[in-house]
């Protein structure tokens, strides 16, 4: 890839007009593999380490990051051996992108897909504690004392495992809904967290990723994600 000017490179990037980039610059904001850059400075955006503040710019124009709402009936892969409606169906044929995580089939809501793969492992690893938060709704009335449960953990087949927040929302009817906020995602957690407290789910959707909402995003929509949403990404991942 050519190397290009640094303030042209974080501009295109989002991270300030091009004037504005200099002045980053220029006031020692910005390093490059380390370096503390000089206005003049020409950086591959491929494989230089660009900084502003101590947090990583991701320059790389090949690498790119998506939202979708995934429907309900389509499976979070690229390929399905059972033949069922895959995540190809709703994503652009160029560039290949990969999914961050997954939701189940009959699961829906946010899901992000990247080449990037370093930012996505850190967004699926528990380790980095990134958010992900669902509505839920429920079989039966959510009251307090569920809510205590599962902040407090429970134990399941493959391990402790407890939500980091949850609120119960109006019910009627004999059915309720809640709004949990997980800082992991292992298979069908949160539908088997709820399951062992009484509280069968019978719709799933994830509302956000970190910092990323999945808002007026419409069933089978897709959206590129804007720089701001990115470098977001970035920071909540510890990139």
């Amino acid at each position: 890839m050519p190397r290009e000017r640094l303030q042209k490179a974080l501009a295109r990037a989002g991270m300030a007009s091009r004037r504005g980039s200099e002045e980053l610059i220029s006031r020692g904001r910005v390093t490059v593999n380390g370096r503390i850059a000089s206005l003049g400075d020409r950086v591959d955006p491929a494989s230089d380490e660009v900084t502003v503040d101590g947090h990583q710019v991701p320059l790389n124009p090949e690498l790119r990051y998506f939202a979708i709402n995934k429907p309900v009936g389509v499976v979070s892969t690229l390929s399905d051996p059972q033949g069922r409606t895959d995540l190809t169906t709703l994503l652009p044929k160029e560039p290949r992108v990969f999914p961050v995580g997954r939701l189940d089939y009959e699961s829906e809501g946010l899901l992000l897909v990247t080449n990037d793969g370093e930012l996505a492992n850190r967004i699926t690893h528990p380790r980095y504690g990134v958010e992900k938060e669902y509505l839920a709704e429920v079989e039966g009335l959510p009251s307090t004392k569920h809510e205590s449960k599962l902040r407090a953990g429970l134990d399941l087949e493959d391990g402790p495992a407890r939500v980091l927040r949850v609120r119960a929302m109006s019910s009627s009817r004999g059915k309720g809904a809640l709004r949990l906020v997980m800082g992991e995602g292992r298979k069908r957690e949160v539908r088997r967290l709820l399951a062992a407290v009484g509280l069968p789910v019978t719709r799933l959707v994830r509302l956000r990723v970190g910092p990323i909402n999945l808002g007026q995003t419409a069933p089978g929509e897709v959206r590129e994600l804007s720089p701001m949403e990115i470098r977001a990404l970035y920071e909540a991942a510890g990139l």
